[in-house]
Order: structure tokens, then sequence, then C-alpha cells
């Protein structure tokens, strides 16, 4: 058998995209969610400590804080293997994380009586999802504002650089796939700005709730330990110091509701992103957009010739790949049989593979945007061979002034027809329309029928 490397990696993530799906791992590799666990734990036994009605644990000093602050800032693979190797003896994940802290915490040199008499408050009153639900929304919050919605950033950036600098490019439409009329190259790019603009709006605006109830989600062991404690209030407070939202009504899990809002929202900015990538590869076949060149590379094993949009290929690739996860997370993870059961723990463990297909989706998608270039001799061609597509404003133009079966007229003259700029000259010459309406469409080419497509270019 192999060592284990990129190239014997069984997921893509880890092999031949491991490059560009490197900055989700702090995050949502093992090691992540054992680190995020780890301050999780030690956040809550800050808590219970400065909860004065916890009369047998005493409020820590700056040096025990400051150790177990250490612990999480330096918290390390080696850390991480102490841990799993714990969890080899207890076959619980979390149940390790609290041995491993108790060791930690028991040493010598971190004020160690104030220390030795917190240990048993490790993980007090805590069911392991009062651990993970928190892990969990942290990691998910912290890779959105890290990571993910930086990325979407640069790569609405690049869509708006090109919606303004191609704003006043004329470009032939097609709608049902047939010559329509004329929009600008920049006008469709600015349509694409503002749909992922709202996508992340949506996908920012989620928020992410956390619980830390108990076994059941009724604070049982908590009442009956230190029943002097207003614990929803204290679990409340805590929840929120994390920069969460507080769900007071769960069962031994939260729900994900919130979890999956934001996986909804991930697939939906997906989706267009989708469709982004199917027109830009149109507009590439098309002949709009060029592609620039770089020396070295192949774009067929045969057809020396070729040079291929396999970046928006690729990125509509790793959407379908990321969607299908996002759409099961989304669906799945807000069901749980009775007051737990165990399904949604793996499924979670798939949140960043489901966010790595996405990253490598916005990369290949923002790589082939760096590499066009407008056409704008093409873009001229086919307006000039379409003249067709003003039988739209001349219609329009003979509706105003009362010319009876103006639809009619044009249908006649034009559908499944090509025309010349002759021929619509004539047909113009000869309406019943005032003269300045008549120079005005006789003025009118396809180039120039773009309504205010650069005006709303620009505006984005």
């Amino acid at each position: 058998m192999p060592s284990t490397s990129a190239l014997t990696a069984l997921s893509p993530l880890d092999g031949r995209y491991a490059k560009s799906a490197h900055a989700l791992r702090p995050f949502f590799s093992e090691f992540g969610l054992i680190r995020y666990r780890v301050r999780i734990e030690l956040e809550w036994l800050k808590a219970l400590a400065a909860e004065p009605a916890v009369r047998e644990l005493k409020r820590f000093g700056r040096k025990a804080l400051a150790a177990m602050d250490r612990l999480v800032e330096r918290f390390s693979e080696r850390d991480a293997e102490q841990i799993k190797n714990i969890e080899a003896e207890t076959n619980h994940d979390v149940k390790a994380i609290e041995y491993w802290l108790k060791g930690k915490l028991g040493g010598a040199g971190q004020d160690a009586r104030a220390m030795l008499q917190s240990l048993e408050f490790i993980h007090f009153a805590c069911t392991s999802e009062d651990i993970n639900n928190l892990a969990y929304a942290l990691m998910l919050a912290d890779a959105r504002a890290q990571v993910m919605l930086p990325q979407l950033d640069a790569l609405i950036a690049a869509l708006r650089a090109l919606a303004h600098g191609f704003a006043d490019a004329p470009m032939l439409s097609r709608t049902h796939g047939q010559p329509a009329s004329p929009t600008t190259l920049g006008k469709e790019m600015a349509n694409f700005v503002h749909r992922l603009r709202r996508s992340r709006r949506r996908i920012a605006g989620v928020s992410l709730l956390g619980k830390t109830n108990g076994a059941v989600g009724n604070y049982n062991a908590h009442c009956v330990a230190c029943p002097e404690v207003d614990w929803e209030r204290l679990a409340r407070r805590f929840v929120e110091t994390l920069g969460l939202e507080f769900n007071p009504y769960t069962t031994q899990i939260e729900p994900h509701d919130s979890f999956a809002e934001l996986f909804d929202a991930y697939a939906q900015a997906n989706t267009v992103l989708l469709d982004l990538d199917r027109d830009l590869w149109g507009y590439v076949s098309l002949g709009y957009f060029r592609q620039r060149l770089k020396k070295a590379e192949v774009g067929s094993s045969t057809m020396p010739h070729k040079v291929n949009p396999i970046d928006f290929e690729n990125s509509e690739g790793n959407v379908g790949v990321a969607n299908a996860l996002l759409r099961h997370l989304a669906d799945k993870l807000p069901v749980s049989r009775w007051q737990r059961d165990l399904s949604d723990s793996t499924a979670l463990r798939n949140s960043g593979v489901a966010l790595g297909h996405t990253l490598l989706a916005y990369d290949a998608c923002l790589r082939g945007l760096g590499k066009l270039e407008a056409d704008r001799a093409r873009l001229a061609a086919d307006l000039e061979a379409n003249w067709e597509v003003l039988a739209e404003p001349i219609q329009q133009v003979m509706r105003r002034h009362g010319v009876a079966g103006a639809y009619e007229k044009l249908k006649e003259l034009s559908r499944g027809k090509r025309l010349s700029r002759t021929r619509l000259a004539r047909f113009i010459r000869g309406l019943d329309i005032p003269a300045a309406a008549k120079k005005r469409l006789l003025a009118l080419t396809p180039a120039a029928y773009t309504g205010l497509a650069t005006q709303l270019a620009k505006r984005v």
C-alpha cells in the first residue's frame, strides 16, 4: 500500500486540488474540529467560573486564564494526536478532549491550585452536543468570514470590472438560442454581479444558532447539581458571547435549522455561478470572448489549435458536486429521530467537503474570468449580420403612431428571414409615420439598439 500523499489521497480535495482547498483546513479538518471543541470546553469552564452562584468554582486569575488561552492559541497537531490516542481507548471523541484537558490543566506551573480545583467542572453538565453544536457553528462562521465570502467578493469584483470595461460593447442577444434584441457584453456581466451580490447577502445574513442545555435540552442535570443558578440566563449569555444566536428550544441536539439555511444559501449562490459558467462558456464558443494564451499550455492532446474554456467547465463540475452535498446537508441535518440520533454526526463532517468544492468552483471561475478578452470585431460582425432584430423597435414606433397591424406587418417581413439594411430602409420609408420618427428609425443600427444597457452596466 503506498504512503498517504497528494498522489494517493482518496479525495481530490486532499490530492489534486489540495492547494486550492488548503484555506479551509484550519476549520474543517479533524484537527480543526478538535481545536474548536477544545476552545468551547475552555470557554464554558470560564463562564462557569464567572458565575457567582457556582460557589465551588472560584473565578480564575490572570495566569490561569492566560494558560487556557494558550492551549487554544498554541494547539498543535501533536496535541490533536494525543487526543486521538485517548479516543482510541475511550471510543468517544468529546470525552477524549475532556480527559486531555484535565491532564493539561492539572499540570504544574499554571496557577496549579486554581486549576486543580476546576478539573471536575470541565465538561460540567454538558452532553457532547453542547460542545459539538457550538464548535460547528463557529467553524462555519469563521470559514464564511475568513475564506468563503472574501473569495466570493473577489469573483464579484472581477465580474464588476468586466461589466464596467465592456459596458459599451454592443452584443447580439440570444433568446431561445436565436438572435434577439441587442445588449452589451458589460450589461450581461452586470446581471450576474447583481445576482451574486444578492446571494452573498443571503449567505452573510444567516444567523447561526447554538445551545448548551444538556442531554435533552431541559437543563436537567444543571438544575439538580446547582439549583441556585439561572441556567437559561447563563446559557444565553455564554452562547451570545461566542457571537452566535441562542436557541432556547432544542432536544439533545441543536436542530441545525440555521446550518440548513446557510448550506441552502451557498447552494443558491452556486446555482447562479453555474448559470454564469455556462453563459461564459457559450460566449467563448461564439467567439465573443477570446482566452489569453499561455505558451506552454496544451488545449488538446491531439488537436494543437484548441484553447478550451476548461476553467468554466471545472467550475461547473465542482458546483455540481458541491450542491449535491449542500442540498443533502440542508435536507438531512434538521431531521433527527426523537431527542437525538447520530446520523447528523457523519453528515456534518462533510461540511468542509461541500464548501471545499464550492471554493474550487469560485477559484476556477475566477481564473477563467482573468483570461477573457472581448473580440469587438466578432461582436460587431454578428450584429451587422442580423438587421432583422430591428423589427421590434420599428413595430413599436408604428404602434405609437397608430399604424394598424404593425406587429403582423413586421412578422410578414421578418419572421424566419435575414433582412438587409437596404430592405429595412425601404420598408421604413414606406411607413405613414411622422418624418422625425422615420428619420430616427433610418438612423438606427443593431449596434446602437441597446437601450439603457450601457448605463445599467456602469451602475453596478
